[in-house]
């Protein structure tokens, strides 16, 4: 049964792939929006508050777990595109295993979040921002960064079907912004008023992006912060992906 599981969920996931060849726009536009963040808040917007020393060492693992947590309408579009054009009830009448479409679905949101951590990276590099970590370090950060992606993208999957059409994923979509920006990407907790630098150091985003940097910069590593990036995604799984299971089941009754 595992190996059936695999081979349907491999074949929609080359279903996915195959829609990246028709539509390379998207792609792109994916890709490319997180170089402009970092080029615009590197170079336009000046430093953040709170910051000592080189202002691209700290923002740079701050936009890679900020991409981790932007880029999932994508991925709730085609869900909800999938549940309205009754292509889900096509596949459900053939013999595949359930809930492969979903799984096929992350594998390929997971391929390009890799590749877009590949392009930014890239980019901070062409930039002077090197990391300092060595490579096992980075590997350390590469899967913070996708493990809080995937944690993520649980939580996109679960909302789109519960919005059940596209048009409402744009308004879904909007509450990943106060995700995104009330954290420490951009600017240090103790720079901020009490309450809201509390509630930003609670932020999932803020201990991956803590921890990035703490592998990136070289030095002694604090084993808090990395637990702390581990737990929060591995917490919020445990919720929304038995969550989206569970209600990917209830559309098939």
């Amino acid at each position: 049964m595992s190996t059936y599981a695999l081979t349907d969920s491999w074949t929609m996931t080359r279903r996915e792939l195959a829609h990246w060849a028709r539509q390379p726009v998207q792609v792109l536009v994916g890709l490319v929006f997180p170089v402009m963040l970092l080029l615009m808040f590197g170079y336009l917007v000046g430093g953040g508050r709170g910051v000592t020393g080189d202002y691209l060492d700290y923002l740079v693992p701050g936009m890679l777990a900020l991409t981790m947590a932007f880029g999932l309408e994508g991925t709730m579009l085609a869900v909800t595109q999938d549940l309205n054009k009754g292509v889900i009830d096509r596949f459900r009448a053939m013999p595949m295993t359930n809930g492969a479409v979903l799984v096929g679905r992350s594998a390929a949101d997971m391929l390009q979040s890799a590749l877009g951590l590949a392009v930014l990276i890239a980019v901070a590099a062409a930039l002077g921002r090197r990391t300092h970590g060595g490579p096992a370090a980075l590997l350390g950060a590469l899967g913070l960064l996708l493990l809080f992606r995937f944690a993520m993208l649980w939580i996109g999957i679960h909302l789109a079907m519960v919005a059940g059409r596209p048009e409402l994923v744009t308004t879904v979509q909007i509450l990943v912004w106060p995700v995104g920006f009330l954290s420490n990407a951009f600017a240090t907790p103790a720079s901020m008023p009490g309450w809201l630098g509390t509630a930003v150091e609670w932020n999932p985003m803020s201990h991956t992006a803590t921890a990035v940097r703490d592998l990136f910069d070289g030095g002694a590593v604090d084993a808090a912060h990395v637990w702390s990036a581990i737990g929060w995604p591995l917490a919020l799984l445990a919720v929304f992906f038995p969550l989206a299971v569970r209600r990917f089941a209830m559309l098939s009754k």
